[in-house]
């Protein structure tokens, strides 16, 4: 069954926006905020199309494998951030930009098969974020998790907590493949939750942990060196994971492994929507104009995107903040050209980066300036509480870790075992 919706059979103008991550939160804010009169006299529709009914808020899903933050605490779902919205749970599957078209499946609830609706729109904005190229380790996606998958933080986090319960004398080993922020930070949580019961390697293909960090803050990655060794994880260099299997982590010096858990952080590649082909980078990235569009009335931003940054002509990080900035500029630009003004440039320069080591151990740079211990982790939490989707979830936040300071990891509820994961995919951008 096909749908299709002519912009001249509506009288309003559509903004359809792909994915359910930052990006299209941001763009949404930013469209709000310019535009919102219009959008709630129905004069501007806007229409996301996300393959999951809820955002997922990365940056404390090391606070939720290590046990400070109940796994909900990181959802929120889409019609409450976006309460102005029409969501669609589909997944796009081209995009047409000359017939101004995007092509989606969505689920036929009566018949559990997907069927082909058309769009039309006015303004696109492509936010469909990445993936952990799983496939690329034979045995990864079968065996192993990531954390961009759907649903695989909410079983990891189940999988950790398990094993660290003290009953038997079995201890397991979690196995972290990648030395990049990420990998660091769950490498990190997994060992501050398992203690003595669980045993953690972290496995880097290159000469030292944090390459990116090491080359501007020395001084953070040495101290994050001293974090991992606290807690007891054991760094691999110069080797990386090879291939998994049920219970073992192959790694390419052919060391194996005995492995309960292997935790993919192996960058990522965009989630890849057919059309605009000619668009891409090599690595598969839409290539942006500097105001953030593709071709015109098309825009994107967060992995899916290859962002050039104002000032170096570099491709921008692939992380949250620059996503969100980008979404929050694209938001504005919207607004521009549903009005048929001058878009602008995107201009932001960056700000900073983090990581945590548990409960009042972070390190953090920001403006280049490095801080560490408890005033870089009360920077860290005073940044992701700014951006967290809904306040009602931030003031959860807060309140989980004041239970935290007052009773321990105890006070704080986790991952119920038996709980219910969603098999609904994310569109996160990072």
């Amino acid at each position: 069954m096909t749908t299709l919706l002519r912009a001249g059979h509506r009288a309003q103008r559509r903004v359809v926006l792909l994915g359910g991550g930052y990006v299209t939160l941001h763009a949404y804010a930013g469209l709000m905020r310019r535009a919102g009169r219009a959008v709630r006299r129905g004069d501007v529709q806007v229409v996301v199309i996300s393959t999951d009914d809820a955002h997922s808020f990365h940056g404390f899903t090391g606070e939720v494998l290590a046990g400070l933050l109940p796994y909900d605490r990181t959802r929120t779902p889409l019609t409450e951030a976006m309460p102005h919205a029409h969501v669609v749970i589909g997944r796009a599957v081209a995009i047409d930009a000359e017939r101004r078209i995007v092509r989606y499946e969505k689920s036929d609830e009566q018949s559990d098969q997907a069927r082909v609706c058309v769009l039309d729109y006015d303004e696109l904005v492509v936010g469909t974020g990445g993936r952990e190229p799983a496939t690329t380790v034979p045995g990864l996606a079968e065996h192993g998790l990531t954390l961009r998958a759907p649903g695989d933080i909410a079983v990891l986090a189940e999988r950790v907590r398990q094993a660290a319960a003290p009953r038997g004398l079995r201890r397991h080993t979690v196995v972290v493949a990648g030395g990049g922020l990420a990998g660091v930070e769950m490498a990190a949580a997994v060992a501050d939750l398992g203690g003595a019961r669980i045993r953690v390697e972290l496995v880097h293909s290159g000469d030292a942990i944090l390459p990116g960090l090491r080359d501007d803050q020395p001084r953070l990655a040495r101290r994050a060196e001293q974090e991992l060794k606290r807690l007891g994880v054991r760094v691999r260099l110069g080797v990386r994971l090879a291939s998994v299997s049920a219970d073992h982590a192959h790694l390419s010096d052919g060391t194996s492994l005995p492995a309960s858990t292997v935790i993919a952080t192996i960058g990522q590649r965009p989630v890849h929507v057919p059309g605009l082909d000619e668009h891409r980078d090599p690595r598969g990235r839409l290539v942006t104009r500097s105001d953030l569009s593709v071709v015109d009335h098309v825009w994107a931003a967060g992995d899916a995107a290859c962002v050039v940054h104002p000032t170096s002509g570099e491709p921008v990080p692939a992380n949250a903040l620059w996503a969100i900035k980008g979404g929050e500029h694209v938001g504005r630009n919207l607004t521009r050209s549903l009005s048929a003004r001058t878009t602008k440039p995107f201009a932001y320069g960056g700000l900073g980066q983090a990581a945590s080591f548990g409960f009042g151990r972070s390190i953090s740079e920001l403006y280049g300036v490095p801080f560490t211990g408890w005033v870089a982790w009360v920077l860290r939490l005073t940044f992701f509480l700014r951006f967290m989707p809904s306040r009602r979830k931030a003031a959860q936040v807060v309140a989980d870790f004041t239970r935290h300071a007052a009773h321990g990891r105890h006070g704080v509820a986790s991952v119920p075992a038996g709980a219910p994961v969603s098999d609904l995919g994310s569109a996160r951008t990072a």
